[in-house]
């Protein structure tokens, strides 16, 4: 997910552009032409057609769940293998020419521009809706209208070699004194590493103290509150510049340093996310374990982002009623687990994130755990104008300027950021 955020960025640039493509349609119209999306009574089509994520494994897994769908109901479903980052501009001028898919695969935070580019229609996942995580349906979730079936939810948590910490720590008292003991930089020895000047992973520990990026009321953001310079915001930026400040996390971090490092064996604990275990994996072998993020100071666990990926229906599908029962097919409890089997991704779908399989896996039931602790990434238009200046401000904080008034030197330009760019509330 978090791959995705820099592109995403780029993509809000061009919504004025790319809206005159959408189709015009009513919105009353449109939510009574999707009611129910049953199939009852509808004419099979000979084929739907399907953009897959260009991405091997993922393709083997879903192109077995496809064919006991044809075997099921007789609809051949052709498969274009397009990368989720091309999918939006690609949709855009392949719908009208009547080119598109009658259903794509996007990562949820990218919802609100696809919604205003008029790409997607809501879908009513009718009784399936019990069967997917509550996060997974409220990532989905856009303006009180579902606009995709959840298939995979991710987030990060705490990797920790066990040949260095033979248990994972609890606390973020625990973790600190894993820091301190076991971080001697002259040798490059951490005790813990993360991208603590990236805001994707900072979030938590600020969410964990009562900071938040916009006011989340019953499912709908307000954009004109934003809480990222509140009391709780700067008592986690204070926790992260405390990690440079004593010498934990040097201020020149990134991934691939903090990779490199915890894959020689050279660091206990890092945090990441499910991405990174087959890289980890391979280098540690059995020595290798993950664990939920501890819980902070006030007894609260911190609150990870979770992103969630969904199958979204083509605005100019011909095929809504066929188009919506596939994506119920490939997203439920059996798919699912068979998709994670062989992909390697969590499930959206509540019965299968909590199966055996799942629960049973050592490094899968660390980031399971966390999600129940995470909240959605905002899947509104106006995140693009927040990475940035948090970013910005992160660099500063390590550097070690007065968080309060950094912070709230970023908010106002976030402000200014989402004014400039006509998106209000």
């Amino acid at each position: 997910m978090r791959k995705v955020v820099s592109l995403f960025m780029a993509m809000i640039l061009m919504i004025g552009v790319l809206a005159a493509c959408g189709p015009k349609r009513d919105v009353g119209q449109v939510k009574e032409n999707n009611k129910g999306n049953t199939t009852e009574n509808v004419e099979k089509p000979e084929k739907l057609v399907v953009w897959v994520n260009d991405e091997e494994k993922q393709k083997q897994a879903l192109n077995d769940i496809f064919k006991k769908y044809t075997e099921k109901t007789g609809i051949k479903v052709e498969t274009v293998a397009v990368s989720m980052l091309d999918q939006v501009k690609k949709i855009a001028l392949d719908g009208p020419a009547g080119k598109g898919p009658d259903i794509f695969y996007q990562p949820h935070d990218r919802i609100g521009d696809i919604v205003l580019q008029g790409l997607a229609d809501p879908v009513d996942l009718g009784d399936a809706k019990s069967e997917y995580s509550k996060i997974a349906v409220d990532a989905v979730t856009y303006d009180g209208q579902i606009y995709g079936v959840p298939f995979v939810v991710e987030t990060y948590g705490l990797f920790y070699n066990k040949n260095l910490v033979p248990e994972a720590p609890k606390t973020m008292e625990e973790l600190m004194k894993i820091a301190k003991e076991k971080t001697n930089p002259a040798k490059d020895q951490y005790g813990f590493l993360m991208e603590a000047a990236n805001f994707y992973f900072v979030y938590p520990f600020f969410a964990g103290y009562g900071g938040y990026v916009f006011r989340n009321e019953d499912g709908k953001m307000d954009t004109s509150d934003i809480g990222l310079a509140n009391d709780g915001a700067v008592k986690g930026a204070e926790l992260v510049q405390s990690w440079f400040k004593n010498g934990y996390i040097p201020k020149e971090i990134n991934q691939d340093v903090m990779n490199g490092l915890f894959t020689k064996g050279n660091v206990a604990t890092v945090i990441s996310g499910p991405w990174n275990i087959a890289t980890y994996r391979d280098a540690l072998g059995d020595k290798l374990a993950t664990a939920p993020l501890p819980v902070l100071e006030n007894g609260e666990h911190p609150k990870s982002f979770v992103g969630v990926k969904a199958w979204m229906l083509s605005a100019y599908s011909k095929n809504k009623e066929w188009a919506t029962d596939l994506m119920k097919f490939i997203t439920n409890e059996e798919n699912s687990l068979h998709y994670y089997e062989v992909a390697g991704e969590m499930p959206a779908n509540e019965k299968a994130l909590t199966n055996e399989k799942i629960k049973n896996d050592p490094l899968i039931s660390g980031f399971a755990e966390q999600i129940q602790y995470g909240e959605p990434m905002p899947n509104v238009p106006q995140m693009s104008q927040v990475w940035d200046p948090m970013g910005n401000a992160l660099q500063f904080i390590a550097k070690g300027d007065n968080p309060k008034e950094v912070l709230k030197e970023a908010v106002k330009t976030i402000q200014d950021k989402i004014a400039a760019s006509g998106g209000g509330q």
